[in-house]
């Protein structure tokens, strides 16, 4: 087949004026035209008077190599890549010992399937609970102010991207296609078939919660074994290599080959390992707020007359501005017609993060709107010193937000101007268990409120209406990331020091999203694999 790129129509086009512009690009008649499917869609909003969608088509015609051969200089006419996925290893007969992995996020969790599928019947543990106990454990904080440390945004099947805006895109390089296999694997799960070609897919909570389930059923029916509410404790290293994990409960699995996918809010297991020796650095991430505007204003300011188009649906947007103090702010995690929620994992602190679902019809647009931090900015020099800022201005909200979990606010005029805010306007925030107005000020540390400061009227001049007085900031968000990075190499994915021990994805520095962490869970349960056959070879 061939790959057709930038192939651009109006926004109400037919599929008979798609059909019409294969056959103009590629200069065939309309019975040469054998089929195609749409390998991407995406839009061009850059012109708000005369919005087009932009796709990439495969497509099957006669005499494809005479035709390819025409188009030769055509830089938007190739070959269609290859991106099937093929298994690097397969299991032999008799497993001298099974994988373990440790956390159900998407890199867990694609881990787990990629080793089933090749025969290896991992064992996976989870601190948490399966993904529907453990919903209801998060509303009880959202709706009762109840917060279970070991059940929550943070902790349990599905990891921290179940409760969010669900985005499958990813800037990782991907040669191999990696994230192909990952969406075809949602797409088998139940997710939307629309995700495998649009620009930006996305997939809500409601559809994350079947959808892990029945990954979850595949895993156990091709040998795998699940085991929830099954923290680990401890890792037993003898002479640089793992030999086994021992939970919480006292009960000690011997082991060989532990993936650790413990995601970026595992504070406890980040200070067991290192009090174990394995290699940790401190990393820079970021610290902010969240934000919140009516999603129409979002959708005019980006759409103009086309809002509200059913093609397009909710509109985002991504900014960035260099302060003069250095210091660079950025939107994070921008969820279109979303909520704000809370995102604690423990007791006394408050977190923000954003969530969509898949309809993104909700009345409020909300951001990330945080400042990049580096370990210079920590309290030490220490590894895990990122945490301890962390916890810092974590417990600082909690207080602020009047000690039950309630987050603190303040309009963005009042921020602007720097005084309490006292009462809301047009914007009411959409966090549960609740915002209570008071002055942010004290949030963070001083060079990031000027760096906020700074950045929101610029913002105002890209988004009118970004830096309107009732826009509510609501804090504080401070698990962009990991704080630091548990490092491995790059040749087998094992921890610098600790044979048999594979960080991976968000939470030992090497991912940062759904997709991105999903593909890191592939690339190291290959390495797993590769290197369980190596131990059978005689």
């Amino acid at each position: 087949m061939l790959r057709l790129t930038e192939i651009r129509l109006p926004l109400e086009h037919t599929a008979d004026a798609l059909r019409a512009a294969i056959c103009q690009r590629l200069g065939i008649a309309a019975d040469d035209l054998l089929g195609y499917t749409i390998a991407r869609r995406a839009y061009d909003a850059r012109k708000k008077h005369a919005i087009v969608f932009v796709y990439s088509l495969d497509v099957e015609v006669k005499a494809e190599a005479r035709v390819l051969q025409r188009c030769s200089a055509d830089a938007h006419v190739k070959a269609t890549p290859d991106s099937e996925y093929q298994f690097r290893a397969h299991a032999p007969a008799a497993l001298k010992s099974r994988p373990v992995i440790v956390g159900t996020g998407p890199c867990g969790f694609m881990a787990a399937l990629l080793l089933a599928q090749m025969g290896f019947k991992p064992l996976i543990l989870e601190r948490g609970k399966e993904v529907r106990q453990r919903t209801k454990d998060t509303w009880a904080l959202w709706r009762e102010h109840k917060l279970n440390p070991e059940s929550n945004v943070q902790f349990g099947e599905g990891g921290a991207g179940t409760f969010s805006d669900g985005k499958l895109y990813t800037q990782i390089q991907d040669p191999r296609h990696l994230g192909k296999k990952v969406l075809r694997e949602f797409v088998k799960a139940g997710a939307p078939e629309e995700i495998l070609y649009l620009s930006k897919p996305h997939v809500g909570t409601f559809r994350l919660v079947s959808m892990l389930e029945k990954i979850r059923e595949e895993i156990i029916r091709l040998g795998g074994e699940f085991r929830f509410e099954s923290r680990v404790a401890d890792i037993d290293i003898v002479e640089g290599r793992v030999r086994a994990v021992a939970l919480a409960s006292g009960e000690r699995i011997a082991c060989d080959h532990v993936i650790l996918a413990i995601g970026h809010s595992a504070r406890d297991t980040f200070k067991m390992l290192y009090e174990r020796g394995v290699y940790i650095e401190a990393k820079p991430f970021s610290i902010g707020f969240r934000i919140e505007h009516p999603q129409a204003l979002i959708d005019r300011c980006r759409f103009g007359d086309a809002a509200g188009h059913p093609g397009l649906g909710a509109a985002d947007y991504k900014l960035v501005h260099h302060c003069s103090n250095g210091r660079s702010v950025y939107s994070f995690c921008m969820c279109p017609g979303g909520t704000v929620v809370a995102a604690t994992s423990e007791a006394g602190r408050v977190v923000t993060n954003g969530m969509s679902q898949y309809s993104r019809n909700e009345r409020n647009a909300n951001s990330g709107i945080v400042v990049g931090i580096t370990p210079a900015d920590f309290p030490s020099d220490h590894p895990l010193a990122g945490i301890e800022l962390q916890r810092e201005l974590e417990s600082r909200a909690f207080v602020l937000g009047g000690g039950n979990y309630a987050a603190p606010g303040q309009l963005v005029g009042d921020f602007l101007q720097g005084r309490a805010s006292t009462a809301f306007g047009e914007v009411l925030p959409s966090y549960t268990p609740g915002v209570r107005l008071s002055d942010l000020s004290g949030a963070l540390p001083g060079y990031a409120i000027a760096a906020i400061r700074e950045a929101l009227p610029v913002f105002e001049k890209q988004i009118k209406g970004f830096a309107r007085h009732d826009a509510v900031l609501t804090g504080v968000e401070t698990r962009t990331s990991s704080p630091l990075r548990i490092k491995r190499k790059r040749d087998d994915y094992q921890s610098l020091n600790t044979q048999g021990l594979y960080p991976a994805g968000e939470g030992a520095g090497y991912a940062g999203g759904i997709l991105s962490a999903a593909v890191d869970g592939i690339e190291v349960a290959e390495a797993v694999a590769l290197s369980i056959l190596a131990q059978h070879r005689p």
